[in-house]
C-alpha cells in the first residue's frame, strides 16, 4: 500500500483520452469506485467530459473522462472533441487508453498536442484478455513508436486487472496540492445530470442506427424528499419519424425504457423513484450551435 507523510498532499487532473470503445468510461469507473460514466457497446457515448473524484485522507485524484477521439463530421461532434483539447490543456497526468485493434488513424494531430504538452503520459493498453500470443508487444511496439509515454500498463478493466498499478504510477507522479474539491464529493456534475445520463444510456441499450445519436435527454423537474425523487425527463429526438420509433406501438418502448431507467436511478440515488418522461422534437439540434449551447454542450 503507498504510504506518505501526513503533512504531505497530493492533488491533481487526471484526464482519460482515447478512441471510441477502448473502454475510458468502464476504467474510468472502476478507478473512481463508483458508476459516474455511462457505457454502452456503442461508439462515442460519451458526449460530455465527465469528473470522478477518487479521495483519500493524503491525495485527491479528479479523474476526468472525455469522448472518444474522431474526426468531426458536425457541430456536435466539434463539440465534444473541444472538451477533449481542453483536457490535454489542464491535465497533470494523461492516461491514453488504447486496445489489441485501434491505430492512430483520425487521430494523428491529437496525438502530436499530446507529445507536446510536456504532460507525463501513462500509456494504457486495455482488454488484453482477449490478446492472442505476441499481440500485446506488437501493440506496445506500435504505440510506443507513436506517443512519449512514461510508463506502458496493461490491463483489463473488464476483469480489474492491473488497475491497482494505474493507481500507484498516478500517485507516483501527483503534484503537492491542496484539494480542488469537497472529500466528500463524487463529482462535479449534478444530480440532474446522472439522471439525464442513466437515460440516455437506456435508449442507446434499446434503439439502433442513428436514434440513439440523435438523442439528448433534460431532466425538466427534479424534486427530492425523504423517500422518494420525482423527477420529469424530456426526450428531444431530431425529426418526427425517431419520435414514433422512441415511442414504438402503443407506447411499448418508452415505456421499456421508463422501466429500465428508474430501476438503475433507483440503484444510483438509493432511494424509489417516480418518473415521467416526454418526447420532443427539436429539429437537426446536432448541427446548431444554440441549440447545442441549450444542452450545455459549451466547453467554454
Amino acid at each position: 500500500m503507498f504510504k506518505m507523510s501526513q503533512e504531505k498532499h497530493q492533488a491533481g487532473f487526471v484526464n482519460i483520452i482515447g478512441k471510441p470503445n477502448v473502454g475510458k468510461s468502464t476504467l474510468m469507473n472502476i478507478l473512481v469506485g463508483e458508476r459516474v460514466s455511462i457505457i454502452t457497446s456503442k461508439a462515442q457515448t460519451t458526449r460530455h467530459r465527465i469528473v470522478g473524484l477518487t479521495n483519500s485522507e493524503n491525495y485527491q485524484i479528479v479523474f476526468s473522462d472525455t469522448p472518444g477521439m474522431l474526426k468531426p463530421q458536425y457541430e456536435l461532434q466539434k463539440n465534444m472533441m473541444s472538451f477533449v483539447n481542453i483536457s490535454l490543456e489542464d491535465a497533470d497526468i494523461i492516461l491514453f487508453v488504447t486496445d489489441l485493434y485501434e491505430t492512430d488513424t483520425d487521430i494523428e494531430h491529437v496525438i502530436e498536442k499530446i507529445n507536446q504538452s510536456g504532460v507525463p503520459v501513462l500509456l494504457v493498453i486495455n482488454k488484453i484478455d482477449l490478446a492472442k500470443e505476441g499481440q500485446l508487444e506488437e501493440v506496445t511496439a506500435y504505440w510506443t513508436s507513436r506517443i512519449k509515454s512514461e510508463v506502458v500498463i496493461p490491463i483489463s478493466a473488464v476483469e480489474k486487472f492491473n488497475i491497482e498499478k494505474i493507481n500507484q504510477e498516478i500517485l507516483d507522479r501527483l503534484p503537492e496540492h491542496p484539494a480542488f474539491y469537497d472529500k466528500e464529493e463524487l463529482s462535479d456534475r449534478s444530480e440532474r445530470f446522472f439522471a439525464s445520463e442513466i437515460i440516455r444510456e437506456k435508449i442507446f441499450t434499446n434503439y439502433k442506427k442513428e436514434v440513439p445519436y440523435s438523442t439528448e435527454v433534460s431532466i425538466e423537474d427534479f424534486k427530492e424528499d425523504a423517500t422518494m425523487i420525482r423527477m420529469r425527463a424530456n426526450i428531444f429526438v431530431e425529426r418526427e419519424s425517431q419520435k414514433g420509433i422512441l415511442i414504438g406501438e402503443k407506447g411499448k418502448m418508452l415505456k421499456k425504457v421508463g422501466i429500465e431507467s428508474r430501476e438503475e436511478l433507483e440503484k444510483f440515488f438509493g432511494k424509489k423513484v417516480f418518473l415521467e418522461t416526454f418526447v420532443k422534437v427539436e429539429q437537426d439540434w446536432r448541427k446548431n450551435k444554440s441549440k447545442l449551447k441549450k444542452f450545455g454542450y459549451d466547453p467554454t
